[in-house]
């Protein structure tokens, strides 16, 4: 895994992904992932871009849409007041969260 990660519980109790800056919209995109089928799905489609089955696939969450591609993957928030709005990262590197995250929830 190229970049740190840890798990924090919020006020809620609600599991939280805590990742570096340039990569906190998708602390927010694994927020909306709750799960484990819904994770499975997800993944899926990031094999099958990775794979070449598929040149790219978007998914829109509740704040926030991903655009996946075969090199790197996006992940845009909607109602961000700061910044980053956006957010990239290596598709290989989002899978092994996806998985990771996965487990987590499951």
């Amino acid at each position: 895994m190229k970049y740190s990660y840890e798990f924090r519980k919020d006020p809620f109790g609600i599991t939280r992904i805590i990742l570096p800056e340039k990569l906190s919209i998708f602390s927010d995109v694994f927020e909306d992932i709750s799960t484990k089928e819904e994770a499975d799905e997800y993944i899926g489609y990031i094999k099958k871009v990775l794979e070449g089955e598929y040149e790219d696939f978007e998914i829109t969450l509740n704040a926030t849409s991903i655009n996946i591609k075969k090199n790197v993957t996006i992940a845009e928030h909607h109602y961000r007041v700061d910044e980053p709005f956006v957010s990239p990262i290596e598709t290989d590197e989002f899978l092994k969260l996806m998985l990771i995250w996965q487990e987590t929830i499951a």
